[in-house]
């Protein structure tokens, strides 16, 4: 058996954790090692995916939910305009194998994130 995820965790209550935002099936943090003004993370409250193309495969109503919800925090935490990530494997970054997506938002510019 594995052990429950980061996220798993802070929906139970077992570390801490700001809670943001909550739907029956998602929800949302702030990341702790912001890379942007506004950087949140959207989590399935499921583990049974590790990464989005997993989820796109097992519940794309999940993934429109995901991506919905996702809008609406955009432009209660900034001016509605972001980036959506998703990193995909240990090569692209993902440290965390429970998929989530990286809400990025407030101020950027080109420059500081590339075009």
């Amino acid at each position: 058996m594995t052990e429950p995820s980061i996220f798993t965790r802070i929906l139970g209550g077992d570390i801490p954790g700001e809670i943001i935002a909550e739907t029956d099936r998602l929800f949302a943090i702030r990341d702790i090692a912001p890379q942007a003004p506004v950087h949140l993370l959207v989590i399935p409250k499921t583990e049974q995916y590790r990464d989005v193309t997993e989820l796109a495969a097992g519940d794309p109503a999940l993934l429109a939910e995901l991506t919905a919800f996702a809008k609406d925090l955009a432009a209660e935490h900034s001016d509605g305009d972001f980036r959506l990530i998703f990193n995909i494997g240990a090569n692209a970054g993902q440290t965390v194998f429970h998929v989530h997506a990286h809400i990025l938002a407030g101020g950027l510019t080109e420059k500081s994130v590339g075009a």
